[in-house]
């Protein structure tokens, strides 16, 4: 049986966050993703009243779409743990 790998994806709003953090959080987010690819269902939380998913790497948690008909991973919000989950400012960048 073949595993199936999942693509990852950021937004462009992901990208920019992405591009602010430090070189050393920048490669454990990118390992963290590559460890989730075969099965990411059993890395991820789904979010209360919301259709995303989180990642926990550290104190920043990823919001994730995760696409399984087309084998997606799409990086919606990187943040720290503490502002990540900020409604307002979610709703302003989609």
């Amino acid at each position: 049986m073949a595993l199936l790998v999942y693509d990852i994806s950021f937004t462009k709003h992901a990208e920019r966050e992405f591009s602010k953090l430090n070189r050393i959080l920048q490669q454990r987010i990118i390992n963290t993703l590559e460890r989730i690819r075969i099965r990411p269902e059993a890395y991820v939380v789904k979010l209360v009243g919301d259709p995303a998913f989180k990642l926990r790497v550290g104190d920043y948690r990823l919001l994730l779409d995760i696409n399984q008909s087309k084998l997606i991973i799409l990086v919606i919000k990187i943040g720290h743990r503490k502002k990540v989950y900020d409604v307002k400012a979610r709703a302003h960048h989609q």
